[in-house]
């Protein structure tokens, strides 16, 4: 059965040991004797054992109380050190940033980010959690991440997740130069794509989401040849001849041997969000990563 201990009780235990004097216990705990004594009495009485045997000019540990010590001891060590961290983290800024993030914005987007953040915070221990743009919104919302930078519009994100733009990107449609040089010079319309294997994300993902959405407002039906987790593995795939890749612009820097195709029908621009739940506050390092996008 557990009992409801003050936890000052012990506070007050723990002085009176190291000192084995209660006037002294009493100077470091900037409290009177009596309430020092009054303390170690009623402790006695909740545990049922006598802790101490007092003397005029000490105090000294009967077995319970050495056994109650072995306890008490490392325990009110471990609170001091965990104070001692907090203080430092305060003064030094070091602290969690915990962020949830698809590999692919990671890869090809954030990475910059988080080296110039950690070159500059080097103290701020960064944990990040890749998952695909749809699955961070639950990261989030379970309080398993501070931070998600996600892919947007996206149909999950809930009104108390609030958003903030740090960058702007057209979705392309690349193909290889290899086996598909007839399309090099050639504008080709939506209708006209569907005649050539597409290769896109699976369906968890904002920018499948979006791709689908888009060949339906004209009236198409898109059924991809291959759909992965991954666009570094389509654009693998694309490179070798195995179709034609979707991808955001900001992934074309690893693109050699590929080329971007010309689409009759404009594209509608998409953004990259770092979001956060408007209704938690957010940590000193968490603030600090967002004003780095400004």
């Amino acid at each position: 059965m557990s009992m409801d201990i003050n936890y000052e009780l012990y506070k007050v235990f723990y002085h009176v040991v190291i000192s084995l004097s209660f006037s002294e216990a009493s100077k470091q705990l900037f409290i009177s004797q009596s309430a020092v004594s009054q303390s170690v009495k009623l402790l006695e009485k909740k545990l049922g054992s006598t802790l101490f045997i007092r003397s005029t000019k000490q105090v000294q540990l009967t077995p319970e109380g050495e056994i109650l010590l072995r306890y008490i001891e490392p325990a009110i060590n471990l609170i001091k050190r965990g104070e001692a961290q907090l203080m430092k983290s305060n003064i030094l800024g070091c602290k969690q940033l915990r962020i949830g993030v698809s590999d692919m914005i990671c890869r090809y987007f954030l990475i910059h980010y988080l080296n110039q953040f950690h070159k500059k915070y080097p103290s701020v221990h960064i944990k990040i959690t890749n998952q695909a743009s749809t699955k961070c919104v639950d990261l989030l919302e379970t309080g398993q991440v501070d931070l998600i930078v996600i892919n947007y519009p996206n149909s999950l994100l809930p009104e108390k997740i609030k958003s903030i733009t740090i960058h702007i990107f057209q979705d392309v449609f690349i193909a290889s130069q290899k086996y598909y040089p007839e399309l090099m010079d050639k504008t080709i319309s939506l209708k006209e794509l569907l005649n050539y294997p597409i290769l896109m994300l699976d369906r968890q993902s904002t920018t499948s989401e979006f791709l689908q959405h888009l060949f339906q407002q004209h009236q198409l039906e898109l059924v991809p040849e291959i759909e992965l987790g991954r666009n570094d593995l389509l654009i693998d795939l694309a490179n070798i001849g195995f179709g034609i890749a979707f991808v955001p612009d900001y992934c074309l820097n690893s693109t050699k041997g590929l080329f971007q195709l010309h689409i009759t029908e404009p594209l509608p621009t998409r953004k990259l969000v770092i979001a956060h739940n408007a209704y938690l506050p957010l940590s000193k390092a968490a603030k600090t990563f967002i004003q780095s996008f400004s």
